[in-house]
């Protein structure tokens, strides 16, 4: 794990996948307004996550979409409705849980084809806009609650939703709290924190409250900051940076390994998912080109 300081191994990511161009139609959405300053847009994918048979789920954030592609890279439109999903994690019973940034945490329901809300509100107040979630392996769930915060409004924040219901805050005024995962010890709970270039390591503690949380990792540069994140088997930290491509940091956060693409279109490399035999591919949503990367990793992905 020593590296002061190590040259940074560059990995070249391929193209995996497209989104079929019968579900491409370029245009402007409530969505897309203020969150790409009125630009029109096909597609802003997120939230990759494989179900126990190796099928990869994502979400369209603008136009409320799920989409579940097969092994044989068969797209299939799961569900359409009236939301912003953001994230998307699959318990492990298999229920499909979604982080809507405008309709609160929600579960899919894919064979009737739609979502049912699990919360609209925290303590009464509607949030700001889910972004991302995480669960451990109790059943507890970790998500983000981002909206528009940042540098000059930094009250976002951070809560667990126990398996028994319990309902907690366990971190707030954060500028722009985005992708979140747990340590493969699940003492730590880690935050992409995307304006202030950051990554937050909340310490875990045995009553379930946090403390000392500290920045593990200070980023620059990029067209943004961090987005989508998650662990490997050997406690490192694989980050999405928006503008540059997909870090690799050993469990120490130094960096260890870059992934990167050629193509100049693939500059919003923003959510990964560890697939595979062994846990050793790293699955990348390209948010605007509707693309799929892959790259092959040199450690495998934290078993979730």
């Amino acid at each position: 794990m020593f590296n002061p300081f190590q040259q940074v191994q560059l990995i070249e990511a391929e193209l995996f996948m497209s989104m079929p161009q019968s579900f491409r139609k370029k245009r402007r959405s409530a969505w897309s307004d203020p969150n790409r300053q009125g630009a029109e847009v096909e597609c802003f994918l997120e939230g990759p996550s494989f179900d126990r048979a190796g099928n990869l789920y994502c979400v369209d954030i603008p136009f409320g979409r799920v989409f579940k592609i097969t092994p044989q890279k068969q797209w299939t439109l799961v569900c359409e409705y009236d939301g912003w999903p953001n994230g998307l994690k699959i318990h492990k019973n298999g229920t499909i849980y979604i982080a809507d940034y405008k309709r609160g945490l929600l579960v899919l329901d894919e064979k009737r084809g739609r979502v049912d809300t699990v919360l609209e509100t925290h303590y009464s107040e509607g949030f700001k806009g889910l972004n991302d979630l995480h669960f451990a392996s109790n059943g507890d769930l970790y998500f983000t609650d981002q909206g528009q915060t940042g540098i000059v409004d930094p009250t976002g924040y951070v809560y667990r939703l126990s398996a028994n219901g319990e309902l907690r805050r366990l971190a707030n005024n954060i500028p722009s709290p985005n992708g979140i995962t747990l340590s493969t010890t699940e003492k730590h709970c880690y935050v992409a924190v995307t304006r202030a270039q950051q990554i937050w390591r909340l310490p875990l503690m045995a009553d379930g409250s946090v403390s000392k949380t500290g920045v593990a990792i200070q980023l620059s540069g990029g067209a943004a900051g961090p987005d989508g994140i998650e662990m490997d088997a050997d406690n490192g930290l694989c980050v999405c940076h928006l503008g540059v491509g997909v870090w690799g940091f050993a469990a120490n956060m130094l960096p260890t390994h870059l992934v990167h693409s050629r193509d100049a279109h693939h500059h919003h490399l923003a959510n990964i998912a560890f697939g595979g035999p062994e846990r050793r591919t790293l699955y990348i949503t390209e948010s605007l080109s509707g693309d799929i990367l892959v790259a092959q990793m040199p450690v495998a992905g934290k078993k979730l």
